[in-house]
């Protein structure tokens, strides 16, 4: 099998982020009896290993672009790591001072990778009665707290992600566009994890503008389905980087979302491993949890369609966790 061509040389590592290459499972659904297609965008392939890449580009030059970013200034975003990744390197590569505020109920690989590429990273302790390991949304209110006092004691710029509509528009203008194109038309469902939301909003926009018929599913924490308007009975699941209990996310447009599904933490895990193992993809939490997800529905209500999942950062961000264990 001949390789790709290669991409022109870069004039910055900025622009390196994107354009990830997508590839159709095989294995994993045959073994299974799985009838369909399930395309699993590789996000890890962008510098920070992770889809947060792509929003950190667009805030960070879009905010230059308003006047709203100076020559120079310093940048703060809270983040479970992959964002605050991101956001390393494009100020890095840009000249903005970066401090990424991190709740210590991430895993620490994300705050030694942001702490590496020059950023300031402020650790917060999580919320009394949280889980180590596992952020709540109660944990989330506090890094959301420590992130409001850095900016205005340093008068910083706030990357939100939450708040900035260039998140969701960084994958309506590429994340989508890539997808389609790389799928040939043919993606029936997309189905993504919520964190802030963007990656979701954004893609299906994109998709349904493209082909009305696609639908979309936005995925949360079986505990945590605040979305879907369901009580909260485990607000401290494992799948980090979202499910923070939040009923609702300004990035999301909810006539976007066809419909909500729930995924347990083992379930995730489950599936990760099964990427890992059986198809040679190296994700974590979240690209696990899509793609138990994806399995679910081609079990049941889309049996036989193409289904589009992200994997939405490395499985090496989560060496310290249970996701992969040492086996002697």
């Amino acid at each position: 099998m001949p390789n790709p061509p290669l991409s022109p040389l870069a004039s910055s590592i900025v622009d390196l982020i994107g354009n990830t290459p997508m590839v159709e499972l095989g294995r994993s659904l045959r073994s299974r009896g799985l009838r369909g297609r399930v395309l699993v965008k590789l996000e890890y392939f962008s510098p920070g290993l992770s889809k947060k890449d792509r929003i950190a580009r667009e805030m960070i030059l879009q905010a230059k672009a308003d006047g709203s970013l100076r020559d120079g200034q310093a940048v703060v975003e809270l983040t479970s790591g992959n964002t605050g990744t991101g956001l390393a390197i494009v100020c890095a590569a840009l000249g903005h001072p970066f401090m990424a505020v991190m709740s210590r109920g991430n895993s620490m690989e994300r705050a030694r990778m942001m702490q590496a590429m020059g950023a300031e990273v402020v650790l917060v302790d999580q919320a009394p009665g949280s889980t180590p390991n596992q952020v709540s949304g109660a944990d989330l209110d506090l890094v959301d707290i420590k992130a409001k006092e850095i900016v205005a004691s340093r008068g910083a710029f706030r990357a939100d992600q939450f708040a900035l509509k260039s998140n969701a528009l960084a994958h309506e203008r590429h994340t989508g566009p890539e997808i389609w194109e790389q799928s040939r038309g043919a993606v029936e469902v997309f189905v993504d994890f919520a964190g802030t939301g963007g990656s979701f909003a954004g893609t299906a926009r994109h998709l349904k503008r493209q082909k009305p018929a696609v639908r979309a599913y936005i995925l949360e924490p079986a505990g945590a389905r605040a979305l879907a308007g369901l009580p909260h009975t485990d607000p401290g699941h494992r799948i980090q980087g979202g499910g923070y209990s939040r009923s609702e996310l300004a990035q999301v447009d909810r006539a976007l979302v066809d419909d909500f599904l729930a995924v347990t933490d083992e379930d995730a895990a489950a599936a990760a491993r099964i990427l890992a193992a059986e198809e040679g993809i190296f994700g974590g939490y979240s690209t696990g949890a899509n793609f138990a997800a994806a399995m679910a529905l081609l079990a049941g209500r889309e049996a036989g369609k193409t289904i589009v999942i992200l994997a939405c950062d490395s499985g090496l961000k989560y060496l310290s966790t249970d996701l992969y264990p040492w086996r002697e």
